[in-house]
C-alpha cells in the first residue's frame, strides 16, 4: 500500500459525488493530518453570522470604523459547531493559537475577538464555527475513492477570494473546468 504524504497546509476540494452531503462543494483547509487523524476547516460556507454580530455576542464593543464587521463567518465543518476557530496571518502572539506554515495561524482564543473589537487584529482572517474531521487513514480512502481533490495552500484562496467562489477557483487552478470533473476514479 502506498504511503501518502501528509495534508496538512493544503486544500481539499469536494468532487461532485459528494453533491447531495454537507460537503457539496466545499474547499477545505487541512489544519492538521497525523496519525491521530486529520482536522480542517470549510472555508467557503458562509454562516448567518458576519463579525459584528459574533463580537456582539461576547458583548465585546463594535468598533464603528472596521472594514470586517460584515465579514460573513464561515461553517467550518459539522463537528463542534459552537466553537470558534480563526485562520489569520500574520501569525501573531493569540493565546491559544497554532503555528502554521508560511505565517499562517489558527487560533482558538477570545483575545483574538477582543482584538479585533480594538481594530488590533491582522489584515487578514477567517473564522469558523465548527471543524471536519476524519480518523486516522478515513480521509485517505475518501481520497482513493475520488472524493477530494488537493491543492497545496495558497493566501491568496484562503483570504481574498469571495466565498461563493473559492471552490470553482481552487478546481481552476488544476487547470480543469468544473463540469469536466468526473464521478469515476481514475485508477482501476
Amino acid at each position: 500500500m502506498q504511503t501518502l504524504q501528509s495534508l496538512e497546509h493544503h486544500f481539499l476540494i469536494a468532487m461532485p459525488n459528494l453533491a447531495n452531503s454537507w460537503f457539496d462543494k466545499a474547499l477545505i483547509y487541512i489544519v492538521e493530518d497525523n496519525e491521530y487523524g486529520t482536522m480542517g476547516l470549510v472555508v467557503n460556507y458562509p454562516h448567518q453570522l458576519d463579525v459584528s454580530q459574533l463580537l456582539e455576542h461576547f458583548d465585546l464593543p463594535i468598533p464603528p470604523e472596521a472594514d470586517y464587521l460584515h465579514d460573513v463567518v464561515m461553517m467550518g465543518g459539522p463537528v463542534d459547531m459552537e466553537h470558534g476557530f480563526i485562520l489569520h496571518q500574520p501569525e501573531g502572539d493569540w493565546e491559544k493559537s497554532l503555528p502554521l506554515p508560511d505565517n499562517l495561524g489558527m487560533t482558538v482564543s477570545e483575545d483574538f475577538l477582543k482584538a479585533l473589537s480594538e481594530q488590533q487584529a491582522p489584515d487578514a482572517f477567517l473564522v469558523c464555527l465548527g471543524f471536519a474531521g476524519w480518523e486516522k487513514g478515513q480521509l485517505n480512502d475518501e481520497i482513493q475513492a475520488n472524493n477530494w481533490l488537493t491543492i497545496p495552500y495558497n493566501a491568496s484562496l484562503l483570504f481574498d477570494v469571495p466565498a461563493e467562489k473559492k471552490w470553482e477557483t481552487a478546481i481552476h487552478t488544476l487547470g480543469i473546468s468544473p463540469e469536466f470533473l468526473s464521478m469515476d476514479a481514475g485508477h482501476d
